[in-house]
């Protein structure tokens, strides 16, 4: 059961695995369901969640995402078997394209994202049906394809078991359901700073923005919606940050979360952010707890 809010974050490469593992173990103390986190240029993903997983004995653990140029389907393929056997139940494979600046970095070519993301399923699944060789997993293993346009929510609702979205306001989640029709997954990511002071929550929130909207897929993304260039100019208009990265007391977020699960999400994966630029929200997870394990 991944539960209706997980937790996302991208900041565990800033701490020594030491306090990953510490703060992993008290999430899944604190009751927790799901954990997301992902890749950009530090830890290797899979590496990651062995190492999450391996202090945790309820939560699941969940990529969001693994980068699909980074490694060849194969690998992809045994390391999403290997997880899922050790740990039944407990690992969900997020993949993507991610996005051409990363890629060019790894020194991979991206070119055409859909037909890379398809060409590169088809060669997962037969990888795993042909030549891996280790003791399998029961049954299927889960996977979500990290999407935003229509083509490629198309292809998670034909080929995967649902999406992952991110940097989106509660109008994708609607769409996205649309597109993905019932009985397939759809986990959106939703920023949120726990700070009431205006100034201060929205320079904190356009730390984040400022760097997601120097990428095209997500100021795409954001024109169906609604934002113009004036609102994705710079880290983004007060409109832009508040729709993407609302800030308040535990109600403004609850308010948001219940926005997506009305829209037709299965679960929120909430990504807290922090005044310290390489520390973790752990303050934010333990007060946020009560009120979002109530749900």
């Amino acid at each position: 059961m991944l539960g209706k809010v997980g937790i996302w974050s991208g900041q565990f490469d800033f701490s020594p695995a030491g306090t990953v593992r510490e703060a992993v173990a008290e999430l899944d103390e604190l009751g927790y369901s799901t954990l997301w986190t992902g890749e950009v240029k530090g830890r290797e993903v899979l590496v990651t969640a062995g190492l999450m997983l391996g202090v945790t004995s309820r939560m699941t653990i969940a990529t969001g995402i693994a980068q699909i140029l980074a490694r060849n389907p194969l690998t992809m393929a045994a390391g999403q078997l290997a997880l899922a056997e050790a740990n039944p139940g407990r690992f969900l494979l997020g993949l993507g394209v991610s996005h051409a600046e990363l890629m060019h970095i790894r020194g991979a070519v991206y070119s055409r994202p859909l037909a890379q993301m398809r060409a590169y399923l088809d060669e997962m699944d037969r990888m795993a049906a042909e030549q891996y060789r280790a003791v399998p997993p029961a049954g299927p293993q889960p996977r979500v394809l990290a999407a935003l346009g229509p083509k490629m929510l198309g292809l998670a609702r034909d080929r995967a078991d649902g999406a992952h979205t991110y940097f989106v306001p509660p109008e994708h989640t609607a769409h996205a359901r649309e597109l993905l029709g019932a009985g397939k997954l759809l986990v959106p990511e939703q920023a949120f700073v726990l700070h009431t002071d205006p100034a201060q929550a929205r320079e904190l929130a356009r730390r984040h923005t400022g760097s997601y909207l120097r990428l095209p897929n997500y100021t795409n993304n954001l024109r169906r919606y609604g934002f113009t260039d004036d609102d994705l100019a710079g880290a983004g208009s007060d409109r832009l940050v508040d729709t993407i990265v609302p800030w308040g007391d535990v109600d403004v977020l609850l308010g948001r979360i219940k926005e997506h699960l009305d829209a037709g999400a299965d679960q929120v994966a909430v990504q807290v952010l922090d005044f310290d630029r390489r520390g973790l929200p752990r303050r934010q997870w333990r007060e946020l707890a009560p009120a979002l394990l109530s749900l």
